[in-house]
C-alpha cells in the first residue's frame, strides 16, 4: 500500500507519538478489507507505540477505531483513507498519540467546554480536496472531548448509505443522524455552529478593537497580499474574513503561479496565512461583511458590519472579498443543489459512479471538469450555449477523444428536471430551432464562470460596474476616497490567482500613500 518514501516520511512523523494507542480494524471477508488491513499492518509495523486489533464490532466494514488503550476515543475511519484524507489520518495517529494540536489554546478550552452529546459522521470523497479540513477539525473534537465522537465515512465506498441520505455533495455533515451541514468548513466554523454563545462573545469583542489603520476584507490572495504589504509599512494592520483562502481553498491543482510548477488550493491557502501571520496582523475569520458605512468625513474612519454582528472601524479599507460560482438561475437549480446539482467535479465527482451526469459550460473549466468526470461516471454531456466552445484546443482534442462524452452546442438549458428529491434529467433550448429536448440524467455541474461577492455594496456609495464588479483606478481606489479594492471582486479583467497577489499588493500600496497624505 505505502511504497517506502511514504513509509519513511511516515515513520519519522510517528517518532513524535509519546502515548501508546491501538488501531482497532472491524473487518468482513471482502477484498476492501484485505486492502485495509495490509495498510493498517504496515502502519502499523512503523511505531513501537502502537498495536493492531482486529476484533473490532464496528457495523460498517471495512472500519477501524484509533483508541488508547482502555479508553473510547469516538474516532473511527469507515474505509481506506488515501488520497486527500490520507493526511487525516496521519495527524489523528499523531493526535491521539500524544502529539499536540496546532489549535490555539483558546480553541481547545472552547473544544472541551462542549458538554452536549455530540455524534458527526462526515461523508467524504478521497478525491476531495475540501474534505480533510472538516474530517481533521472533527477529529481533533473527539480526541479532545470524550462527550464528542466522529465517524469518517468513504462515500464510495458505502454506497448504499449515500443513497439512502441522499448524500450528492461531499464533505456531508450529520450531527446525532440528521443533517449538520454540507461543504467545506473549518474548526472555528463548526464550533460556532455548535456554540453561539461563543460566537456572540466574539462578536462583542471585535467590536470592541480600536480603528486600525488599514482593514482587508477578504482573505484571499488579494487580501492576503495587502496585509503583507500594509504591515511591512509598520501600520495597525487587520484581516476580517469570511474564511482565509477564499476560493483558493476550493480549488485542485494550481499549475499558473509563477516560480510555483504545481501546488494544490488549500496548500496555497495555508502558506498564505502562515506569511501573513509572520507579521502583526489581526486576522479575523468567520467574518461575513454584510454593511458598509463610509467615512463622514475626509480622514475619518469607514465602518464595516458584518453578519456576526460584529463592526470594525479603520482609516482604510481594502475590498478583496473575490467571487463565487455563478449559477445557471434556471428553475430547478437551486432547489437540487447539493441534490444532483454540484460546482466541484473532483469532490463530487465519485458520488456519480457508472451514472450519467451534465456538464454546463464549454470554457477550460466545464471542459476539464468533464475530461475529469468521463473517468469516473458512467457518460457525461457537456452542453456549451455558444456554437463553438471556449476552452483551449489542447483541451478539447482530449474531450472528444473520449468515448463516454457528447458535446452539445449552442443550447441553452431551461430547467433542472427532478423528482421532488433528486435530480432525473435536464430540459434545454436549441438556440437555432427553439426546439426543447430533455436528457435523463442523475447530475448537473455547473461551470460557467463567477460572480462577484458585491451583493453587500448594493446599498453603499461604493461604484460598481453593470456586472456588479468594483470599479477602480490604477491605484485600486474606489469611488470613495480611501476604500481600495483588489482581486477577483473588481473590474480588473483576467480573474488569475498571481494577478489577484499583485492587484492586493498595489491596493495596500496605494492605502498607505492616502495615509500619509491625508
Amino acid at each position: 500500500m505505502l511504497d517506502d518514501t511514504l513509509k519513511t516520511q511516515l515513520k519519522a512523523y510517528l517518532q513524535k507519538v509519546t502515548r501508546p494507542f491501538e488501531i482497532v480494524a472491524s473487518l468482513d471477508d471482502g477484498d476492501k478489507s484485505q486492502e485495509l488491513f495490509r495498510l493498517l499492518e504496515e502502519i502499523a509495523g512503523l511505531s513501537d507505540k502502537i498495536t493492531l486489533k482486529s476484533d473490532g464490532r464496528d457495523a460498517r466494514t471495512p472500519s477501524f477505531a484509533l483508541n488508547r488503550p482502555g479508553e473510547d476515543t469516538g474516532l473511527t475511519f469507515a474505509g481506506i483513507p488515501m488520497g486527500h484524507e490520507f493526511s487525516s489520518l496521519v495527524l489523528a495517529l499523531l493526535q491521539v498519540g500524544g502529539h499536540p494540536p496546532k489549535a490555539s489554546d483558546a480553541t481547545i478550552e472552547q473544544i472541551q467546554a462542549l458538554d452536549a452529546e455530540l455524534h458527526f459522521e462526515t461523508y467524504f470523497s478521497l478525491s476531495c480536496q475540501n474534505c480533510p479540513d472538516v474530517v481533521q477539525a472533527l477529529n481533533l473534537m473527539a480526541i479532545l472531548n470524550p462527550k464528542v465522537r466522529h465517524v469518517a465515512i468513504d462515500g464510495a465506498l458505502f454506497q448504499d448509505e449515500v443513497e439512502q441520505r441522499q448524500v450528492m455533495s461531499v464533505p456531508s455533515i450529520f450531527l446525532n443522524g440528521e443533517p449538520f451541514d454540507q461543504g467545506r468548513m473549518s474548526l472555528e466554523q463548526i464550533l460556532a455552529k455548535v456554540d453561539t454563545a461563543a460566537a456572540e462573545r466574539e462578536a462583542a469583542r471585535l467590536s470592541d478593537k480600536p480603528a486600525f489603520d488599514t482593514l482587508m476584507i477578504g482573505g484571499g490572495p488579494a487580501g492576503a497580499a495587502a496585509a503583507v504589504y500594509a504591515a511591512r509599512k509598520g501600520i495597525r494592520t487587520g484581516v476580517a474574513a469570511e474564511r482565509f483562502g477564499g476560493q483558493v481553498l476550493d480549488t485542485l491543482a494550481i499549475e499558473n503561479l509563477i516560480s510555483v510548477p504545481h501546488t494544490e488550493g488549500p496548500r496555497l491557502a495555508a502558506a498564505l496565512e502562515e506569511h501573513v501571520k509572520e507579521y502583526e496582523v489581526d486576522i479575523m475569520n468567520l467574518q461575513r461583511a454584510v454593511a458598509l458605512v463610509p467615512a463622514s468625513r475626509p480622514g475619518g474612519e469607514h465602518e464595516v458590519r458584518f453578519a456576526s454582528g460584529a463592526r470594525l472601524r479603520a482609516k482604510t479599507l481594502v475590498l478583496a472579498t473575490g467571487a463565487r460560482w455563478r449559477e445557471m438561475n434556471v428553475p430547478g437549480e437551486a432547489e437540487y443543489r447539493n441534490r444532483g446539482v454540484a460546482f466541484c467535479p473532483h469532490c463530487d465527482g465519485p458520488l456519480f459512479k457508472g451514472k450519467r451526469v451534465a456538464v454546463i459550460g464549454g470554457g477550460n473549466s466545464g471542459v476539464e471538469a468533464a475530461i475529469d468526470l468521463a473517468g469516473i461516471v458512467g457518460h457525461v454531456t457537456l452542453i456549451e450555449f455558444m456554437d463553438e466552445m471556449r476552452a483551449d484546443a489542447v483541451l478539447q482534442k482530449k474531450l472528444a477523444s473520449l468515448p463516454n462524452v457528447d458535446i452539445i452546442l449552442g443550447a441553452r438549458t431551461t430547467e433542472v428536471n427532478g423528482d421532488g428529491t433528486r435530480v432525473n434529467g435536464l430540459t434545454y433550448e436549441e438556440r437555432a430551432t427553439g426546439e426543447r429536448r430533455r436528457l435523463d440524467l442523475e447530475g448537473v455541474f455547473v461551470q460557467i464562470g463567477l460572480v462577484p461577492n458585491t451583493e453587500w455594496l448594493q446599498e453603499s456609495p461604493v461604484e460598481l460596474s453593470t456586472r456588479g464588479e468594483i470599479v477602480v483606478d490604477e491605484r485600486g481606489m474606489t469611488s470613495v476616497p480611501g476604500i481600495f479594492a483588489a482581486g477577483d471582486v473588481t473590474t480588473v479583467p483576467y480573474k488569475q490567482i498571481v494577478i489577484a497577489m499583485g492587484e492586493g499588493s498595489k491596493a495596500a500600496l496605494g492605502a498607505f500613500d492616502h495615509l500619509i497624505r491625508s
